[in-house]
């Protein structure tokens, strides 16, 4: 009968682990990191959602020169949430892994929107990011504030690197 027990409780367990489900949600603007998150989520076998603006950013709007650009005025704002066109449901999944560029040393306001916008107990957190030069910084750890609830096991800039570099870091964060 003991045999019995420990056979159905380690099958458990297997299942349990079976089951978990990994999400990829990425914002890109340019296309870099939609390649990047897309990658990966082949190379995991994860399911993949993209963060649509309501109003799409044209070259003009992602120019860090001008201060009155669109991202520039978003990234100075602390309080800027831009709209998102699109429903994302997370709350079938364990593990989101979140996928954003890096705007002058942070992750876009329209990330936190996303954020802001689940509910996250009980999920595992990684962020990933991809970067003209300044890594990812504290990106990661600031939306793992907004992320309540969640458990943030932490993050990394991909900017090069295969969807097997990315899985292999995501596997090793979970040993």
């Amino acid at each position: 009968m003991k045999k019995f027990i420990l056979a159905l409780l380690i099958g458990g367990f297997i299942m349990a682990g079976a089951s978990a489900k990994t999400a990829f949600v990425y914002f890109s603007a340019t296309g870099t990191t939609e390649r990047m998150a897309k990658n990966a989520a082949q190379a995991m076998g994860a399911d993949i959602f993209e963060i649509q603006p309501v109003q799409k950013y044209s070259d003009a709007d992602l120019d860090w020169h001008n201060k009155k650009s669109r991202s520039s005025i978003e990234c100075n704002d602390s309080k800027s949430r831009p709209a998102i066109a699109n429903k994302i449901d997370i709350s079938g999944y364990d593990t989101v892994i979140l996928c954003y560029p890096i705007w002058w040393a942070y992750a876009p306001k329209i990330v936190y929107t996303f954020v802001e916008s689940q509910n996250w107990t009980g999920k595992k957190l990684v962020t990933l990011c991809t970067s003209g030069g300044s890594g990812l910084g504290r990106s990661g750890s600031d939306l793992a504030k907004y992320a309540k609830g969640s458990l943030f096991k932490g993050g990394k800039d991909f900017t090069r690197g295969s969807g097997a570099d990315i899985k292999k870091y995501v596997e090793g964060l979970f040993k």
